[in-house]
């Protein structure tokens, strides 16, 4: 019994001696790990308040932000395990390397949906349309409704529903009929050629003027535009917001034909001489 603890006490200091090699080895690494994991995510965390800040001037949208902050915050997080794993002296490697695999797989597996996800962050980054705003893209018209991360939703003027994805969006053109405050619209006014072209030209002038959503800066132009094959006709340009360019548009060409049979004056249209010979 004496002699096994005396063989104990004996090998104590080989044990102290390891415990100290171990402790001088690794407790350095530790608390260098340590050190970096706590300074990496204050790093973090400012880098991610800084990019909402940044979003939140340029007033992106919020659903935009959060996720866009989201993400970067779990991109920077796994970076940061990685280094820290690696310092460690566990091999990263071979898990790098599966990430990559998985991310590949997953984006060639979802490779539509992640184009329409891109068009979408697109959209709502950089805002060439907004929810409200009427557009004309990808061969449909309508009015924005919302603005999803995959799809935009339009509502057509006669009510209906239509989807578009944003990677055709993102890509292709978009015509934004409210983007500019105000809206020139043109006219196309035909007389005969028999008729007062100085009376046309003062009837045409005086609806300008009447109508006070017409607006005076810039001032309408009312002109012969062209000679037609049966009529003299005249090109009408005139300003207006662009929340009464249908509404003046519809009036417009109501009341010019009101105005221009009390007038005397007429609207030709197309006509055509027969002559008949009779070769009997």
């Amino acid at each position: 019994m004496d002699n096994e603890l005396n063989a104990q006490l004996a090998s104590l200091p080989e044990y102290l001696n390891a415990i100290i090699a171990l402790a001088v080895t690794w407790v350095p690494k530790v608390l260098l790990t340590l050190l970096t994991l706590i300074i990496g995510l204050w790093i973090i965390k400012r880098i991610v308040g800084s990019l909402q800040s940044n979003l939140a001037k340029r007033e992106v949208d919020p659903t935009l932000s959060r996720f866009m902050s989201s993400m970067a915050n779990i991109a920077l997080k796994v970076m940061l395990i990685i280094s820290v794993a690696s310092m460690v002296g566990i091999e990263t490697t071979s898990f790098v390397a599966v990430l990559g695999a998985s991310g590949l797989a997953i984006g060639l597996a979802l490779q539509g949906s992640l184009a329409n996800f891109a068009g979408g962050v697109l959209v709502l980054f950089f805002k060439p349309y907004r929810v409200g705003d009427f557009i004309e893209a990808q061969g449909v018209t309508g009015t924005v409704k919302a603005i999803e991360i995959f799809n935009t939703i339009l509502t057509t003027p006669d009510n209906r529903v239509i989807i578009v994805p944003n990677a055709m969006l993102s890509n292709g053109i978009i015509t934004n009929f409210s983007a500019e405050k105000t809206r020139r619209l043109d006219f196309v006014f035909g007389i005969a050629y028999s008729d007062d072209i100085k009376l046309a030209k003062t009837v045409l002038s005086a609806l300008t003027q009447e109508d006070a959503r017409i607006l005076k800066d810039p001032e309408p132009l009312i002109v012969v535009g062209s000679l037609g094959d049966n009529s003299v006709n005249f090109t009408v340009r005139v300003w207006v917001n662009a929340a009464d360019y249908w509404g003046v548009h519809f009036d417009m060409v109501e009341n010019v034909k009101l105005r221009f049979d009390e007038a005397g004056l007429s609207i030709p249209f197309p006509q055509r001489d027969v002559h008949l010979y009779n070769h009997s």
